[in-house]
């Protein structure tokens, strides 16, 4: 009878042991307890070289300055609700001056998870639970993986894709194909 229980219990320590080399990578719980915080500047809207060692102060040559913005337009923005996890902040499109489009996370509170991205989508940001899922059932396109749960960051919006086809930006866990916050993205 003793070595009735010694095998069960070494069978369930086995058990719990193989349980555990799966569970723990699958699903990282101490990213409950993580934080990373990335604090980019907005990029800045007219490079200027100062390698010069000239005193007079430089110029900068090309299509007169009234015509040539000199600070980021907004296209589209719109604030973070909460889904899976407690999210807030805003996010907006912008048009940097050498034509090339960013998208900005202002302000960002979210948990920290495994495999998250930033998507844009063609789905609508729907609230509580119905909106956790939408995501990836039509058209999105990945600007690649959240820097850092807290703070302000930048991804590049490739050219060749059109805003016209998405409305809605989503931090979006590629493990487990949920949305831990979502907005809508308005005109300005």
């Amino acid at each position: 009878m003793r070595k009735r229980w010694r095998a069960a219990l070494i069978a369930a320590a086995a058990g719990a042991v193989v349980v555990l080399a799966v569970a723990l990578p699958l699903f990282q719980p101490w990213r409950l307890f993580t934080d990373k915080v990335v604090d980019e500047a907005l990029p800045s809207a007219v490079p200027i070289s100062t390698n010069s060692s000239s005193t007079t102060p430089p110029t900068i040559s090309g299509a007169p300055s009234s015509h040539r913005p000199t600070a980021p337009e907004i296209l589209l923005t719109g604030k973070l609700i909460t889904h899976e996890h407690e999210t807030s902040g805003t996010v907006a499109v912008l048009r940097l001056p050498d034509g090339s489009r960013i998208l900005r996370l202002e302000n960002l509170d979210t948990s920290d998870g495994p495999d998250l991205k930033v998507w844009l989508s063609d789905a609508p940001v729907i609230v509580g639970k119905n909106g956790w899922h939408v995501f990836d059932d039509g058209r999105y396109r990945s600007l690649g993986g959240l820097k850092g749960n807290h703070g302000s960051q930048n991804y590049p919006i490739p050219k060749e894709v059109r805003l016209d086809d998405f409305q809605s930006v989503a931090i979006w866990c590629d493990r487990f194909n949920v949305s831990f916050g979502a907005a809508e993205l308005k005109s300005t």
